[in-house]
């Protein structure tokens, strides 16, 4: 067995460089935290072929001595640290002192510092680990780093780089990170001599996002502010129309530091449950301000990772804070056009004083059906295309025909009666649209109005004042009880608007202050069935309903197993199941609000949520899942038609909900088409 040796200089330097020397943008990232250290006001990075070739930062801090600049690229020397105690009370970026000394290993290395007080600057050459001499040279105040052909000596590591638009890619983020950071630092980003980035101090931060991101987002950034005890957090998370497919624009920093923390990630992501689509990441610009004596920075090479002393604390405020703000402001999707097509723009996050002017975008009348009303427009219709009538006007009279059928049909159906419009809702048994068939006719004995646009309604109830007697009668009489004469305009009576108008039988339209509001009736109906059923359960009052004979369900080993596990969260759903041998289950009782599910077809499908992999869901959130099932399968569907009523319910409920803006699977429930939008589009403006 070989002896035991102390290893050389050179080589634990090249170890540690493969420690904290990554790639070309470790080389940035580090320069940039020790010019940030140097207290600068302007920092300006050059790179050539990604920075395999030359990276060049330059700054105008404090500058370093002379004398001290040999020390700069030892290893281990630094002026940031005195004692082992001061590791955990580090309040400078770097603070290791083996960056400079791993840099200058694997590189060509030139240094030039001037101090403010000096009349000339000096320089350093260190090629491969070989240190110079310091020699007197002209320079500006601060200090300026040249790495040249970085991993020259170490031709293994040179042949991990990729392509030279990758590493730069990797570049430019460690300079955004950076750049983040410090708004009030003018930095700048060249690379192969052409300007990249450009960007002069900012006086706040949004101002330095939009530089990076653009303006569209950072409209849509909600502030977030928050103190606990000596924790303060701050900092802007975007609305949730803005999301990526990765986790890559969630920024956050610690006392000024860049770091990367699970933990925190995760209490992120929780805040935007039901608020992003599957496999969306939100976006999120945050600050943390701590003690550093709270939190210890020195767990990973390249300082990215850092451990806290009261890290679920810190998870708890972040995950509060962002659930309360997201509470208490408006996240309805705003519809912008731009060149023709239609794209979200950012809500507005904070509750103001609506304004005050506000046009009417539908006009409505509702007008009584009668049979006697639907023969006389029948016949109307049937007379104006008497004779050899074409195609196109026979298959226009089926459909008015087939129209006029409908909803005389619907008209006669018993009114709907809003049993509750707060957040109990009806019991079991009830319709599943949150309403109540009432058993007795109206107090006048009549049919209910239906919501038709002005217009038609008109002309359905009434008829044309040139066909038929009649309707001109009808005409007559209301214009005299309306003290008109027989001859003058007619108007439709007066009668209460429908809260909403239903299209295409799955869309809702109304309006609100700001413009006209496109509500997707199943998303909308599946975030209160949520809510609600997740209310329930909190409280352990599902209502259930129990089979008089329990049902028999063969599922496959693997599925009987999974199912039997998740026994406590199915029943706490009303789900009541227990083994009856081999992979048969007994099922006796089911969620009262999918009582059109037959329960076996219902128990496969709560199966397939529990999923395949080896490890078992988490509790919290396979109830989650099985709760975002349920409403979604006991929620209206889009093709379901709704009458007045039922669209008044729904509408009413919408506010009553805590995050009405999104269904429980993150699509939005709503579009807002701005009133100012819809003028610029009709060329109103």
């Amino acid at each position: 067995m070989p002896a035991i040796k102390q290893l050389p200089p050179s080589v634990i330097n090249k170890i540690a460089a493969g420690e904290v020397i990554e790639r070309p943008a470790s080389v940035v990232k580090e320069l940039l935290e020790n010019a940030i250290d140097a207290g600068s006001t302007r920092i300006d990075v050059s790179v050539a072929k990604g920075g395999l070739e030359l990276i060049r930062i330059a700054d105008d801090g404090c500058g370093i001595a002379p004398e001290d600049l040999p020390l700069a690229v030892a290893s281990h020397a630094t002026s940031k640290i005195q004692d082992a105690d001061d590791l955990f009370r580090v309040g400078t970026l770097g603070f290791r002192g083996e960056a400079l000394a791993s840099i200058a290993e694997i590189s060509q290395t030139t240094m030039r510092s001037r101090t403010g007080d000096a009349t000339a600057g000096f320089e350093l050459e260190v090629h491969g680990g070989a240190v110079g001499d310091v020699a007197p040279c002209g320079c500006p105040v601060g200090t300026s780093i040249e790495v040249r052909n970085l991993f020259y000596n170490t031709p293994v590591r040179r042949k991990f780089m990729r392509t030279t638009q990758t590493e730069m890619g990797h570049v430019s983020e460690a300079f955004t990170r950076a750049a983040l950071a410090c708004p009030r630092i003018h930095f700048t980003l060249r690379h192969n001599d052409k300007i990249v980035h450009d960007l002069p101090a900012a006086e706040t931060w949004r101002e330095r996002i939009a530089t990076f991101f653009g303006e569209e987002l950072s409209e849509g950034l909600i502030a977030i502010e928050n103190r606990d005890a000596q924790v303060q957090l701050s900092g802007y998370v975007a609305d949730p129309q803005f999301s990526r497919g990765n986790n890559r624009m969630q920024y956050l920093f610690l006392n000024g530091r860049h770091i990367r923390d699970r933990a925190l990630q995760h209490a992120l992501g929780e805040a935007y449950r039901g608020l992003l689509l599957t496999g969306r990441f939100p976006i999120a610009f945050l600050r943390l301000q701590m003690p550093a004596e709270a939190v210890d920075v020195n767990v990973h090479p390249a300082k990215l990772e850092v451990r806290f002393v009261d890290g679920g604390r810190i998870y708890s405020q972040m995950l509060g804070t962002l659930r309360s703000k997201f509470l208490s402001s408006d996240l309805t999707a705003r519809v912008r056009f731009d060149h023709g097509d239609a794209r979200p723009e950012a809500s507005a996050h904070d509750t103001t004083s609506a304004r005050s002017h506000r046009r009417e975008l539908v006009e409505w009348a509702k007008g009584q059906l009668s049979p006697s009303t639907s023969a006389s427009t029948s016949t109307s219709t049937s007379s104006a295309t008497a004779g050899e009538t074409p195609v196109e006007a026979r298959d226009t009279q089926t459909e008015r025909e087939r129209q006029a059928e409908l909803d005389l049909d619907y008209a006669r159906r018993p009114p709907l009666e809003i049993t509750r419009l707060d957040r109990s809702w009806p019991a079991a048994g009830t319709v599943r649209y949150a309403v109540e068939r009432a058993t007795d006719e109206t107090e006048s004995g009549g049919m209910p109005e239906l919501p038709l646009p002005a217009t038609a309604a008109w002309r359905a109830t009434h008829g044309d004042a040139t066909h038929g007697d009649a309707a001109h009668g009808d005409a007559a009489h209301r214009d005299a009880a309306h003290g008109d004469a027989p001859n003058g305009p007619a108007a439709p009576p007066p009668s209460r608007r429908p809260t909403a108008l239903q299209v295409q039988n799955r869309y809702l339209i109304t309006e609100d202050e700001s413009g006209m509001v496109v509500i997707d009736q199943h998303a909308l109906h599946e975030r209160i069935l949520y809510e609600h059923l997740r209310e329930k359960v909190l409280e352990g009052v599902v209502e259930r309903q129990r089979l008089l004979v329990p049902e028999t369900v063969h599922l496959t080993a693997s599925e009987a197993a999974a199912a039997l596990d998740a026994r406590e969260a199915l029943s706490r759903l009303g789900i009541e199941i227990e083994p009856f041998g081999g992979d048969t289950v007994l099922m006796s009782s089911y969620p009262a609000m999918l009582g059109r599910t037959p329960p076996a077809e219902l128990l496969r499908q709560v199966v397939e949520q529990l999923g395949t992999d080896a490890a078992p869901p988490d509790r919290r959130d396979l109830l989650d899942e099985l709760l975002h099932m349920i409403s979604c399968k006991a929620a209206i569907k889009a093709g379901d038609r709704l009458s007045m009523e039922e669209i008044d319910a729904l509408i009413q409920q919408r506010h009553l909900c805590q995050d009405s803006h999104h269904c429980p699977h993150g699509r939005p429930t709503a579009l807002v088409f701005s009133r100012d939008e819809l003028d610029r589009r009709f060329k109103r403006t």
